[in-house]
């Protein structure tokens, strides 16, 4: 029965284990994956990896040294002979110290037996006073002191082995007195190692909560620095959202994964449901069993005390046997209590197990509930992107089309400012040419006028005075005329003279009357 036990122990702590591996798995996959818009930088998830690690690392020390610990404790009880009771990171021992129905039943167990101690002292009390009187009956029977001296003799030597009897009885007895308080401070021993286990493991849980805080307080915010690079990254948005495709589909598949595991944690509880209804089952025939069997004892208890009664009178050895029989079934009834005490803390003891593996179900329930609500929320914000994306786009190609305009018309304009560059450039030679004739007509009319002298010009035939050559308008309101007609105004040296100008430079020059004054 023992290394039964222990393959279960082995069975449920090696569960218990690769539950605890799978709850740190699941947390690590919900808190360490990077986003797809927005890559994190280098440092931040290397450094959780290094402290999730480390927290698991942590567990697997704890869960290695305590259940190492109880393992070889279980084993060197069973080598030496001890009570082969399971113990289960010292839980056993935590459920002996706190369980006051125990200490009730040994309490009145010792309560019962000091009540039988007590009749039986007055029963040999009431059977010593009847063997005097039959002692002395006998001895006045003898006639001779030598035949009641021998008499004598033979009681003492019936008293005296009875005596050594008892004696062995108290030795074997105080034997067992010294095995239990063994028993007990291993067991003591193996509470307080369990009061450090859970010490430990509530600092490694908090441990993890202030890393699950920190977590969040950086995912917080790394979502507001996406936002505020959002605006910038237009340009490689197809990319990322080819990307977020890849993530969806690898979280399809740790999502088909999880379902797998919660299946599998499922079937093993149904498993352990069966297995623990198999042993209930187990130990109420058990129960069934030991009351038929007290019972049994109870009715060959009375039948022995009525023979007893009866034969008192009659045979002296009859009733030390019939005496013996009571203290082998006394004792046969006690062995009966012990195991059913055993057997009941073995039925709490497997109670507990199942609540807690019912609130491991729960816990893992909660995980994928919270999964499934960041799943929807990736969703939402995946389907936001997608109406920004379209937007984005469209401004994109209203802005291609209105760059392309502008470059057309800056194009049409520079061909026009190189038109202009070129006309401009004709207007200042042909207005150097026409200084140039200007010049020389001076002095032509000035030799003109020097020869023939002021008699000879007649007042009437004198033609009316032309207006002054010099314009004195500003550049923009001389007229020059071109070749083509939507020119524009000449933006040469301020002056010209008010000629009509050629079509073409090559053309003869005009004469130019100037008044008789110059």
């Amino acid at each position: 029965r023992a290394p039964v036990e222990g393959q279960e122990l082995g069975d449920s702590l090696s569960d218990s284990t690769e539950f605890l591996k799978s709850y740190l798995n699941v947390f690590l996959v919900e808190t360490l994956p990077g986003s797809a818009l927005a890559p994190p930088a280098a440092a931040a998830p290397l450094s959780q990896r290094d402290m999730a690690e480390e927290l698991s690392r942590q567990l697997e020390d704890i869960l290695s040294t305590y259940c190492s610990e109880t393992i070889s404790d279980e084993a060197s009880a069973l080598l030496n002979g001890q009570s082969h009771s399971p113990v289960f990171n010292g839980l056993m021992c935590e459920k002996d110290g706190d369980n006051p129905k125990a200490e009730k039943v040994n309490g009145g167990h010792s309560g019962a037996e000091k009540e039988q101690k007590k009749s039986q002292d007055k029963k040999k009390v009431k059977g010593l006073g009847k063997e005097i009187t039959v002692l002395m009956q006998t001895l006045n029977t003898l006639s001779t002191p030598e035949e009641k001296l021998a008499g004598l003799c033979k009681k003492y030597a019936d008293l005296l082995e009875e005596h050594r009897n008892s004696q062995k009885q108290m030795r074997v007895l105080q034997k067992k007195q010294s095995q239990l308080v063994q028993e007990k401070d291993n067991l003591r021993n193996e509470h307080s190692k369990a009061i450090l286990a859970r010490s430990k493991l509530e600092s490694l849980c908090r441990e993890l909560q202030r890393h699950n805080r920190t977590l969040k307080e950086e995912g917080v915010q790394r979502t507001r620095l996406e936002e505020e690079k959002r605006k910038e990254v237009t340009s490689h948005f197809q990319s990322t959202l080819n990307d977020i495709q890849a993530q969806m589909e690898q979280h399809n598949e740790r999502n088909a994964s999880l379902r797998q595991e919660n299946a599998e944690l499922a079937e093993k509880l149904k498993k352990l449901y069966e297995q623990y209804k198999l042993r209930e089952e187990h130990i109420d025939k058990m129960v069934k069993h030991k009351d038929l069997q007290q019972q049994l004892v109870d009715a060959k208890l009375h039948q022995a005390q009525e023979l007893l009664k009866e034969s008192e009178e009659r045979h002296d050895r009859e009733k030390d046997f019939l005496l013996k029989e009571a203290v082998e079934s006394q004792r046969m009834c006690e062995l009966m209590k012990q195991q059913e005490v055993h057997l009941k803390q073995q039925l709490s003891l497997y109670t507990e197990r199942f609540e807690e593996f019912q609130t491991t179900l729960s816990k893992s329930n909660e995980v994928f509930t919270t999964f499934k609500q960041e799943m929807e929320k990736m969703t939402k914000k995946i389907k936001k992107l997608e109406k920004e994306t379209t937007m984005y786009r469209s401004r994109w190609e209203s802005s291609n089309k209105a760059l392309l305009e502008m470059a057309e018309e800056k194009s049409v304009r520079d061909r026009d400012f190189d038109a202009l560059q070129g006309k401009v450039q004709r207007l200042e030679k042909l207005r150097r040419a026409l200084k140039v004739e200007r010049n020389e007509l001076k002095k032509k009319v000035q030799n003109l006028g020097g020869a023939a002298g002021p008699h000879t010009s007649d007042p009437g035939t004198d033609s009316p005075s032309p207006p002054p050559t010099d314009c004195p308008l500003e550049a923009s309101t001389c007229p020059v005329p071109d070749s083509s007609s939507d020119s524009p105004p000449c933006h040469c040296e301020p002056q010209l003279d008010t000629v009509a100008l050629p079509e073409e430079a090559n053309s003869p020059p005009v004469p130019v009357l100037v008044p008789a004054q110059e």
